[in-house]
């Protein structure tokens, strides 16, 4: 804290002691007013200026602006903004006494008459004043900028009071949320819960948290993903379900990653990854239409329309567009290596052919996507939950939405055979022994799962953050996050 800040703060704590000195308590139970600003400023919009109304009102909100003493009060509540007319002559010798001890930053209650100044202001005319929170931190006076940005995310509570933008940024990403679930409610898919504390690591490739319960003595991973319990409950009956929740991963944080963020996952039996392909698209436009009124966007300086069909290309052919190499012509690792090595990509310290076409497809391919696309057909050894492609066994019945250089989702014609799923855990096992510490774990619990029945399904991921970024046109997922992961201070 400077020294400023530690000036700010001794003058708010003297006036905290001049209330409570005169037996005020400026943090009292319970305020409740009986108008808010948005309301007030539509209802009187046509009063003209210089009218007094009998009109009486209760706000309360924060002290954005005092001017001339506190004659003239700036409230903010959170629906907009009304200013405070605090004369005199309308108040109490105690309402006055409690008037000095105001400051910028303060919540305070207003009881009084609607008017209009002949300024034009529309106002509350105060009859009873009170402090019903006393902020001890002043407020900054600009609290944005580059030189704030970390500030900005460490202390979200004052960016939320000082940024407005930044306040609907979050309105709009809460109510994200609230169409995707309506999405999925309206096309009959059952909202669940599944464990967080997980005993095996699954359900995607990703590094995980590890936690220790005490008192049954053993590990549990944060989960990276909700997929094997909620495949699990398609096995049990629930044909088609979804559900929205936090996922941990322990990577690095970049602008389109965060260690955790909130996945959505759906899975819907009797279908494939056919079935996906239109399900996310129309998802998207869903959203984009209740959250933002349109399915034409504009994010980074490109114009997107939602209700366009999203393209649809094989992974191995947009390498082969925008890299000039076919992997379908290397058949080994070795071969695979050395055609990434011809692009300029070190595929070294991959250990598939399938990671290899990864690496260069992220170098090379990923930031050209811009208009909406589905990446469809990913290489077999890169995605174990996924059927192999009823058309060539290198591959499987997996894509990627991608919009914007962004991944937004991802989608299967799901597993079903457990003979072939665990031969595919155990090559993940494999892998892991080889060194990829994000390589799958073997899930004996879900083969078991799987040898009951699994019925023919698609399944589908999406990384709802990201699709906060992309609709509210943020720069970076921290924009849409409350209270983002940050490096500690010290």
């Amino acid at each position: 804290m400077t020294v400023e800040s530690n000036i700010h703060r001794e003058s708010r704590l003297n006036k905290l002691k001049n209330l409570q000195d005169r037996g005020y308590n400026p943090y009292p139970y319970r305020y409740k007013p009986t108008a808010f600003a948005a309301d007030l400023q539509e209802k009187y919009k046509d009063l003209a200026a210089g009218v007094d109304t009998e009109d009486r009102v209760v706000v309360a909100g924060r002290a954005m602006a005092v001017r001339n003493n506190g004659m003239f009060i700036d409230i903010k509540d959170y629906s907009g903004k009304i200013q405070a007319f605090c004369h005199k002559n309308h108040l109490s010798e105690e309402d006055l006494e409690i008037l000095k001890n105001l400051d910028v930053g303060d919540i305070v209650g207003i009881s009084g008459y609607v008017r209009r100044t002949p300024r034009g202001e529309l106002s509350i005319a105060a009859e009873k004043f009170d402090i019903i929170s006393k902020s001890l931190q002043a407020l900054p006076e600009k609290f944005h900028g580059l030189t704030d940005v970390e500030a900005r995310y460490r202390q979200r509570y004052v960016d939320f009071i000082m940024n407005e933008d930044s306040k609907e940024i979050f309105r709009k990403r809460c109510a994200i949320t609230s169409a995707v679930r309506h999405y999925f409610e309206q096309h009959g898919f059952l909202e669940v819960e599944t464990p967080m504390l997980h005993t095996i690591m699954g359900g995607a490739n990703a590094k995980p948290f590890i936690t220790h319960h005490n008192k049954l003595d053993m590990d549990l991973y944060l989960r990276i993903a909700p997929e094997l319990f909620l495949k699990r409950l398609v096995v049990g009956g629930f044909d088609r379900v979804f559900e929205i929740g936090r996922n941990f991963r322990n990577e690095g944080i970049d602008k389109t990653h965060n260690p955790e963020f909130t996945g959505l996952e759906a899975y819907q039996a009797y279908a494939d990854y056919n079935d996906m392909a239109e399900l996310i698209p129309d998802l998207m436009r869903f959203v984009a239409k209740e959250v933002l009124g349109t399915t034409v966007i504009n994010f980074r300086g490109n114009e997107i329309d939602l209700a366009k069909p999203f393209a649809k290309k094989s992974m191995i052919d947009l390498v082969k567009e925008y890299a000039g190499v076919d992997f379908m012509e290397a058949n080994t690792l070795e071969e695979a290596q050395a055609m990434a090595k011809s692009v300029g990509v070190d595929a070294s310290e991959c250990i598939s052919w399938g990671k290899v076409i990864s690496e260069v497809f992220d170098a090379k391919v990923e930031a050209n996507l811009i208009q909406p696309i589905l990446v469809m057909d990913m290489p077999r050894d890169i995605s174990p939950l996924a059927k192999t492609h009823r058309d060539n066994p290198r591959l499987v019945e997996h894509f990627d939405a991608y919009v914007c250089g962004m991944e937004m989702g991802c989608a299967y014609s799901e597993l079903s055979n457990p003979l072939e799923q665990r031969e595919r855990f155990e090559a993940q096992c494999a892998d892991r022994e080889k060194g990829d510490d994000e390589a799958q774990m073997l899930d004996e619990d879900f083969v078991n799962a799987l040898e009951n029945g699994f019925p023919p399904s698609g399944g589908m991921g999406m990384g709802l953050d990201r699709l906060a970024i992309l609709l509210t046109d943020a720069e970076t997922i921290r924009d849409v996050i409350a209270f983002p992961t940050m490096r500690r201070k010290d």
